[in-house]
């Protein structure tokens, strides 16, 4: 990951404990506007003094504890029929009383920055559903970032229950958010997420230090930082290197010199500036090369008038790495780092009828630096939209090396599931929904092992060896090749596929849901929905739903052709968009694979090619971006990336 200033910031924090007392407390989680998990074993828990006695009043039921010797109590109250809301009364040397409780269904959303992104990086994409958002029985609670490689924590670090509205709602999980509306109106229940993802997180940081047993290195790595002035040594060795990397950086920056006209300035004069054309990257398109410090970017706009006197929206699609934005010498809007779009709101009266300026000052951390291509770069206003794409002027403000590393503290094994999993494992759940793998696609040697050993031991914590596990594939993400390769995402993918061996589990598949270009795709909705999709057949017992595409079930060989057998065809394999089926390819025994012809007979895949007399291995969507691949079944659902191999290439053998 490359640094930025939410790194830095990240060096430089601290989680803290939560300090123990006297009078009855309650864990973060249970507090004013919960939602309980219906029809199942609900535990209330907290903490007192020593050998107190704890009373829970609820529903016109009282339930009585006495804390141990280390003041912690718990009762378990008796399985809850939906509705609400309720109030909930605890009494021991004091009281405490739980307000808007409902009771419905809670579900834990984990992984990383796909189940992260909030509702307002959509709310463009999605404005009506922004707007209709008012539910009163879709709620939230948002765990914190916080890691701790010494043992498990007690409670989370902050965070509360939040009802969804058009306000809130921009805080929510937006995958979960989709997700929770659906089986709102399903089931007619009120829906609990619990959002627990922390962006980039690789799978080995969310399992438990039992779970991390079978992993000698990983419990290495554990280990390395259990001594806590080891980790305090190297974050503030770390984070002193970045922040003299940016000071000098601001030091040497021509374009903010002092005693001389700033480059930002609308007037200053950058007629000898030459021009690179936007989108691009500046080590493609300048004589720059990949130089990392600081690139300014300028370009003149003319506005007409019927854009001025109001607001108006400048987009910059997504930059490397990050941006410094100033219309007219007024600052607009600046990123830290690379991945959130570029979406500045700009007051009434910073536009002016004629020439304007739009100066970009642009920091590379390292590798190439510039504009994201087929991105939307544009400035609107007035219901008028002006193309930014084109010659923009360039200047080279000051040459850096590389940010220094550093150590990403949060992605360290066992880390994340002693901070935020652990303090939510006495919570009674439905079930979990889990997107991730991006992180661990460039080393999937051992995911395999990661994967199904991450769900075995989450049910072992959760004390649900049936715990509904949902997850999302990863997408299409990426250039596209025009021959077969490898490909790390499909392997991932392979992996995710094989997982549904496992009981009680559920794939939504979103190889149409992707975009090549950004690892953080708008569309939430098609994830959300057949995650629902796929908790209604496993953790409602809708036996009749289609919850998925076509899955590789088995092959035959004849001559040189392959027929492919598949499960969950729900009405019949189509071709969507029509024939060819596209995205096969076949290899011989010598597994060089060329593109395959494929065609549908009834509910099965034919697949060949001339040059291949002896096929032994079938692949489909084997691809970081499978670019075109049609086969789905009649209910709309896409067919899964499967290699027709017994083991994932390149996976270890365990379990």
């Amino acid at each position: 990951m490359k640094a930025n200033a939410f790194a830095v910031a990240l060096l430089l924090s601290v989680p803290l404990a939560r300090p123990a007392t006297a009078q009855v407390r309650l864990p973060r989680l249970v507090s004013d506007g919960m939602v309980l998990q219906r029809d199942a074993d609900v535990a209330v828990w907290g903490w007192a003094r020593p050998g107190e006695a704890v009373s829970v009043a609820f529903l016109g039921k009282t339930y009585k504890a006495m804390t141990g010797p280390d003041g912690r109590w718990r009762v378990q109250l008796p399985r809850l029929k939906a509705g609400g809301p309720f109030e909930m009364n605890i009494k021991a040397s004091n009281q405490v009383a739980v307000k808007d409780i409902l009771v419905g269904d809670v579900w834990l959303c984990s992984g990383q920055s796909n189940m992260e992104t909030p509702m307002s990086r959509l709310r463009d994409k999605y404005p009506d559903v922004v707007a209709q958002a008012a539910n009163p029985n879709i709620r939230q609670y948002e765990v914190p970032l916080t890691y701790n490689f010494q043992r498990p924590q007690q409670d989370v670090t902050g965070g509360k229950w939040i009802a969804a509205d058009p306000q809130t709602v921009l805080k929510f999980s937006a995958v979960a958010y989709f997700f929770a509306k659906e089986i709102n109106v399903k089931y007619r229940v009120p829906v609990g997420i619990i959002k627990d993802a922390v962006g980039g997180s690789p799978a080995e940081a969310w399992l438990s230090a039992e779970g991390l047993k079978q992993f000698p290195t990983y419990e290495q790595q554990l280990a390395k930082y259990k001594d806590s002035t080891v980790v305090l040594g190297i974050r503030q060795r770390e984070g002193a290197a970045v922040a003299n990397w940016y000071q000098t950086l601001y030091k040497t920056d021509q374009g903010e010199a002092r005693g001389q006209q700033k480059w930002s300035a609308p007037d200053y004069d950058a007629s000898s500036w030459p021009t690179m054309p936007v989108p691009g990257f500046w080590a493609n398109q300048t004589p720059l090369g990949p130089v990392n410090g600081v690139v300014w970017f300028r370009k003149e706009v003319d506005v007409p008038a019927a854009m001025i006197g109001q607001p108006a929206r400048l987009e910059l699609g997504t930059l490397v790495d990050a941006d410094s934005t100033y219309i007219n010498g007024q600052l607009v809007g600046s990123t830290g780092y690379q991945y959130p779009p570029r979406k500045y709101d700009v007051k009434a009266g910073v536009l002016k009828a004629g020439k304007n300026v739009v100066t970009v000052r642009l920091i590379s951390n390292g590798g190439r630096g510039g504009f994201t291509m087929d991105k939307k770069y544009e400035l609107t206003a007035g219901g008028q939209t002006i193309d930014l794409r084109g010659p923009w002027q360039y200047k080279l403000g000051a040459t850096m090396p590389p940010t220094p590393g550093t150590t990403t503290f949060q992605y360290t094994p066992g880390g994340l599931f002693n901070g935020m999993i652990a303090p939510v494992l006495p919570y009674a759940i439905k079930g979990v929904l889990w997107y991730q793998g991006e992180s661990n696609a460039g080393r999937t040697g051992d995911y395999h092992a990661l994967f199904n050993g991450m769900i075995a031991d989450w049910r072992q914590q959760f004390k649900q060896p049936n715990l509904p596990f949902l997850y999302a594939q990863l997408p299409n993400f990426m250039a596209v090749k025009k021959e077969p390769s490898e490909s790390g995402w499909a392997v991932v993918r392979d992996v995710q596929r094989r997982g549904l061996a496992l009981p009680h589990t559920g794939m939504a598949v979103i190889l149409d849901a992707g975009e090549w270009n950004d690892i953080h795709p708008l569309d939430k909705q098609t994830p959300g929905h057949r995650l629902a999709l796929a908790a209604q057949k496993v953790a409602y017992g809708d036996t009749k739903v289609v919850s998925s595409g076509p899955l590789y079930q088995s092959m035959q060989t004849s001559g040189n052709k392959v027929t492919l057998s598949f499960s969950s065809v729900g009405s019949g394999l189509v071709a969507k968009g029509g024939e060819p089926l596209k995205g096969f390819a076949i290899a011989g025994p010598d597994k060089k694979f060329v593109w395959a012809q494929a065609r549908i007979e009834g509910n099965k895949v034919v697949v060949w090619n001339d040059q291949v007399p002896n096929p032994a291995v079938v692949r489909y969507a084997w691809a970081d971006n499978p670019e075109g691949v049609n086969l789905y079944n009649k209910e709309g659902l896409p067919a899964s990336t499967f290699t027709t191999e017994p083991e994932v290439p390149g996976a270890t053998s365990r379990l």
